[in-house]
């Protein structure tokens, strides 16, 4: 079974297009490309990785798609499509011939309106995915997590992956409500999760694993093994720990799983729910 990381991004830095890398990132302001990745998976005993969109633009997906192409660790693609364009059939029909190309994504957290995702028109995006066998990750901010349940609902045979454990207030130590929130969006069979990003959301420079592990055992107890998925969110995780650490915390936290379901967090579930092959 592949080892694999379901989130990460590459760029090639310039502020304009990144404007969202402030100072506090600013070791995050330069290029990020497949040599400096492969070198970090290998180091960690990882097999592959799905290459996740940081700009929304189809230039993006084409270059996301391109790379992984002459990259074979590079097992699949998120990228961005114009989901509320009357046209997007034609749009994706124009990707077809990216065989990496797994799913897409829209960075609904930064949109103005908070019911961005229950727009009539994106909806109708959304519901052709599954015509040409696309997953569609979730990128939102915990207080989203209301309108994502009536998102999927809308949508209850498609794929569905949650980016980043809906991003719950960690750095203010906050359960409630994600977790009841989280728990009832993990009764849908149709959507999987990914343990990533969450370092981010805690104090970068204070976090430690027993203040994250509170927010994993709900993923856990919720999702279970089977709907869960590994990702390092790497460059971006830089900004608060190195590569193999998040790694070495999330085995920490699996490590009283069986075999097979430690197997199935750091690689099976994102095989499973991108259709990624070997």
């Amino acid at each position: 079974m592949l080892n694999v990381d379901s989130h990460h991004h590459f760029w090639q830095y310039n502020a304009a297009e990144y404007g969202w890398i402030g100072d506090t990132m600013a070791g995050l302001r330069r290029d990020f490309g497949p040599q400096d990745l492969e070198r970090e998976i290998r180091a960690a005993g990882l097999d592959a990785v799905v290459s996740v969109q940081a700009r929304q633009s189809l230039a993006e997906t084409e270059w996301l798609c391109g790379l992984a192409a002459r990259h074979a660790f590079i097992a699949g693609v998120v990228g961005w499509v114009p989901l509320a364009d009357r046209d997007i059939r034609a749009r994706l029909d124009a990707l077809a011939a990216h065989p990496k190309l797994k799913a897409v994504r829209h960075v609904l957290q930064d949109e103005p309106d908070a019911s961005y995702m229950l727009r009539p028109d994106f909806n109708a995006g959304v519901a052709v995915l599954r015509e040409y066998g696309l997953a569609y990750d979730i990128l939102i901010y915990e207080r989203h997590l209301p309108q994502t349940l009536e998102f999927v609902d809308r949508h209850p045979d498609q794929v569905f992956v949650l980016d980043h454990a809906g991003k719950p207030l960690i750095r203010s130590q906050t359960r409630s409500p994600w977790d009841a929130r989280i728990r009832e969006l993990a009764k849908r069979a149709n959507v999987y999760c990914k343990v990533s990003g969450m370092v981010t959301e805690a104090d970068w420079a204070a976090w430690n694993e027993a203040q994250l592990r509170p927010y994993v055992d709900v993923l856990l107890e919720s999702f279970g093994p089977a709907r869960l998925m590994f990702g390092s969110d790497w460059p971006v995780c830089l900004a608060a720990c190195p590569y193999a650490r998040w790694l070495e915390t999330v085995r920490g936290y699996i490590g009283r799983l069986s075999a097979d379901e430690q197997a199935s967090l750091l690689g099976g579930t994102a095989v499973k729910a991108y259709g990624l092959s070997g």
